[in-house]
């Protein structure tokens, strides 16, 4: 064997070292690219998990970020949200992400049970698959695992029998994807794909028929985010109805509302201020203009063309204390500091109740909450603090309300129908039992 001198061997290994650096040049920038995409697919994800509001639904009172246990009630039972943090025994760190891509727009998990419609895979089965990639790289590399099983759902017969589901799927799950409209703008098809399928905003505001599947997936039908009951509230008309939807606001108004919980018309409560808190006032402002774009587009579902006309009457009874009609007295005592004589609120701070979407809506549930429990606004970046509305459960019987609601609902130019006695009286109660229910926990 041929033995080369020092000096050709130097030569050698001189050589030897110049390729390897070239070739790790060559695969370094590939590398960094890699990187970056994967830091950009990761970042992508963390915006989609938040305008989806993944965290309010999988994060239980007290509870770690993204572990479930959120009891979820239902007419028919409650159930609790799944843990999809990480962990590889309890959550989401075993599946693969065909298997997550099954679970999230199919509503099958890992090991074949198949999720309750709750989880609102029939609004995602239209996301994009680089969307579902996107949040199942987010919650992999970014969530914590945590270990937490938890309870069984608590169903009524026959909707226990998750086999069912499987039917429930093949009647109502619509995969195919958002419909992009040629005839509209880039911002409209955005608004569209947003509202239908990431926010999933028909889960709450579309009405549900006998085996609780919205009643309509995009505006194609009438009965598109036409409003609903969700949980003891009444989620709003978000169509271009003049007086209980959104006909009287401008598109600026819907992004105002959606970024900050509060506008010229009208102040977020209950539910809605949680969504917002925690995923809407995230959202670009591009994207809030694409689902102002998209939900202005909606014609109205109630045929209510004609818009909310004030009447003075009520305000000069008021200021000349005359308390003629029935919950007049007690709005001016409870009511009246805050919202006016004019029903007129304090923009941005306490909402109007002339002309308010949710005082004409035909569903009094969220006001009779409202005026049970009290409610606190959105908790965002743009106000510096919430702000609490007392309830008045504790000094108003069910009659006094029903009085104040009816008033209200009656009085300054709004048109809807009175509040009896009785729907205060069995909201109470339902009231009472759900915090009874939560105290056992």
């Amino acid at each position: 064997m041929r033995v080369l001198s020092h000096g050709p061997r130097l030569a050698v290994s001189r050589a030897l070292r110049k390729l390897a650096g070239l070739a790790l040049a060559a695969l370094l920038p590939a590398g960094l690219a890699q990187a970056a995409g994967d830091m950009q697919q990761v970042e992508r994800g963390r915006y989609l998990a938040r305008i989806a509001n993944c965290a309010a639904c999988h994060t239980s009172e007290g509870g770690k970020p993204f572990a479930g246990g959120l009891p979820i009630r239902t007419a028919v039972g409650t159930l609790y949200s799944t843990n999809i943090t990480p962990d590889a025994a309890s959550g989401i760190g075993a599946y693969t992400l065909a298997e997550f891509d099954r679970a999230v727009r199919h509503g099958v998990a890992r090991d074949g049970k198949r999720l309750y419609p709750a989880m609102p895979y029939s609004s995602y089965a239209r996301l994009r698959s680089d969307d579902v990639a996107a949040l199942y790289a987010y919650l992999r590399a970014e969530v914590a695992p945590v270990a937490q099983r938890n309870p069984a759902p608590q169903m009524r017969w026959p909707f226990g029998m998750r086999g069912l589901l499987a039917v429930w799927n093949v009647l109502f799950l619509d995969d195919d994807p958002v419909r992009n409209d040629p005839a509209r703008d880039a911002a409209w098809n955005r608004g569209a794909y947003l509202v239908q399928a990431v926010a999933h905003c028909g889960a709450c505001h579309t009405p549900r028929g006998t085996l609780f599947a919205e009643k309509g997936l995009d505006e194609r039908s009438r009965h598109f985010l036409s409003g609903a009951s969700v949980e003891g509230w009444s989620a709003t008309n978000l169509t271009g109805d003049q007086v209980t939807g959104l006909g009287a606001w401008s598109r600026a108004d819907i992004a105002e509302f959606l970024r900050t919980g509060r506008n010229a018309h009208a102040t977020s409560f209950g539910p809605m201020s949680t969504v917002v808190s925690t995923a809407t006032q995230y959202m670009s402002p591009a994207d809030l203009d694409a689902v102002a774009a998209y939900l202005k587009s909606l014609p109205g579902a109630r045929g209510e063309d004609k818009p909310f006309r004030p009447d003075p009457a009520t305000a000069q009874q008021l200021r000349q204390g005359r308390f003629d009609l029935p919950g007049a007295r007690q709005y001016a005592v409870f009511c009246m500091p805050c919202h006016g004589a004019d029903g007129k609120g304090f923009a941005r701070v306490f909402p109007p109740l002339a002309g308010n979407p949710t005082v004409a809506d035909p569903d009094p549930a969220s006001l009779v909450n409202l005026l049970l429990d009290g409610a606190v606004t959105a908790r965002v970046s743009t106000a510096p603090s919430d702000y609490h509305m007392p309830g008045y459960g504790w000094t108003l019987d069910d009659q006094e309300l029903a009085n104040v609601l009816t008033f209200i609902r009656g009085s300054w130019g709004n048109r809807a129908a009175p509040v009896p006695e009785a729907d205060v009286a069995a909201r109470r109660q339902a009231l009472a039992a759900q915090r009874r229910a939560n105290a056992e926990r």
